[in-house]
């Protein structure tokens, strides 16, 4: 590359590969950090771009599902990642799996053969930054410490994380409202919980399985000093039987409608999202594998047959308070000279999106976007209909209370016009998933053709 970069990607995971590929194929000269080989991080092998670290599925290929919408709205937008991923694709059912070492080197291969880009192997530092050349930093979980020193000065250091410690999240029609009820303590504001009441058996039981179930061993570079507040649930057992009932899960300033007295232990639900749709366990942070976690979750009263969309981790983990920091242009708004500079944006898991087809997706808009701050493309938002605006909208998601990083899910869709019948009847939730993907597929055209128009324009 010759000529002075018109962007700059910092980090060759998928997120930046997508960046790199979307603004690349806009008209932009890239520039592409990637610090492998001559600086290592504790979770990967090799110096291939876009190396698998942990799975190697890129989750559902069904189209008529959030991974598999998404999968089709990366495609209309050029991805790289996902044909590539067919191209190398191996036996694993329902799931688009992948070769994972020809998956790497032919993403490599894509890269470093474009015209427009140009990587770098070498460590992107603060001091490399040209505030007149729109920058993404894409550098996911584990990013260096002179960059985090970095993102602390741009975000303001409450708003940047080393380590989730994140509750589970299920999707809201399947609690059995049967036995919940909706409250908040001592009927203070809104009643914004639900709450899943205990009796003393069925809290000694909860105990009893959640004490012999078995934990995630963790990584020698992800063992976190735990702060009080975000003990592991299955830790504060541990210090006694009670704990829980005197800390998480205290009952008091909530009353049973069904039986007129506070419950012996309560597990509250708070909603993710304006249209309630998805509800967290509050304070329900736990390191349980993920099998024995439902298993131990569903004794919960009101969450028998719950449908999970998260499950609670305690890992490291990078990552932003996004809808504090970043706006719909994945630009930091919180960066105190964000006037004097052409942008920095952020892309992929840093962003608080988890999996490796959401950090690429995000990864094409941060690209697209970075482009327009050039002066060689237009960028739109994505619709909320689609999968692509419906993780926008998390992340972007200024209501948010406690946010925390989410796969893509039925539950960040929006609900669909006509969701409620007439008549006050639950419409069935297959029929409502049809009706979301419908509206997205509508969106997703018709953002299509806009974006086909403005660039006839342009």
């Amino acid at each position: 590359m010759t000529k002075k970069p018109d962007v700059v990607v910092v980090g060759g995971g998928f997120a930046g590969c997508e960046a790199a590929w979307a603004a690349a194929n806009a008209g932009c000269e890239v520039l592409l950090y990637e610090m492998r080989p001559q600086v290592m991080t504790p979770a990967h092998q090799t110096d291939l771009l876009a190396e698998l670290v942990c799975s190697n599925s890129f989750k559902s290929r069904n189209p008529d599902s959030p991974p598999g919408q998404l999968k089709e709205e990366m495609r209309a937008l050029g991805s790289l990642m996902i044909p590539t991923a067919e191209r190398n694709s191996v036996p694993g059912g329902e799931a688009l799996s992948v070769d994972r070492v020809e998956f790497a080197k032919e993403m490599t291969e894509q890269i470093e053969g474009h015209p427009r880009i140009k990587v770098v192997r070498e460590e992107f530092t603060p001091e490399k930054f040209n505030p007149d050349t729109p920058t993404i930093l894409a550098t996911g979980p584990l990013t260096s410490p002179a960059l985090s020193e970095w993102l602390k000065s741009l975000t303001g250091q409450e708003h940047l994380y080393f380590y989730d410690a994140v509750s589970p999240t299920v999707t809201a029609d399947s609690i059995n409202r049967d036995v919940v009820w909706e409250q908040s303590r001592y009927d203070k504001g809104d009643a914004a919980y639900l709450n899943c009441p205990m009796d003393k058996e069925q809290y000694e039981r909860f105990v009893d399985a959640l004490l012999a179930a078995e934990q995630v061993p963790l990584h020698d570079f992800e063992k976190p000093a735990y702060f009080e507040g975000c003990l592991p649930i299955e830790e504060i057992a541990r210090r006694g039987r009670e704990s829980l009932r005197f800390s998480n899960f205290k009952p008091v300033g909530l009353t049973d409608p069904r039986t007129g007295k506070r419950p012996y232990a309560v597990v509250q639900l708070r909603p993710e999202n304006r249209e309630k749709t998805l509800y967290s366990l509050v304070a329900c942070q736990t390191r349980l594998k993920w099998g024995p976690q439902k298993e131990v979750l569903r004794l919960i009263p009101g969450l028998e047959e719950a449908e999970f969309v998260r499950l609670g981790v305690v890992h490291r983990n990078t990552y932003v308070d996004s809808p504090r920091v970043l706006n719909e242009r994945l630009m930091v708004v919180s960066d105190p000279d964000a006037s004097r500079r052409k942008g920095i944006l952020l892309a992929g898991q840093i962003t608080g999106v988890e999996g490796y087809v959401e950090s690429g997706a995000i990864g094409i808009l941060a690209g697209l976007s970075a482009a327009a701050l050039a002066g060689k493309a237009t960028y739109a938002p994505p619709p909320r209909e689609t999968a692509l605006g419906s993780l926008m909208a998390h992340i972007t998601n200024r209501e948010s209370p406690a946010f925390a990083p989410m796969n893509i899910n039925w539950g960040l869709f929006p609900p669909p016009a006509g969701a409620d019948q007439p008549t006050g009847k639950k419409t069935p939730k297959d029929v409502v998933r049809k009706r979301k993907l419908e509206a997205a597929r509508v969106a997703l055209g018709r953002w299509m053709e806009e974006l086909r128009e403005e660039r006839a324009m342009a």
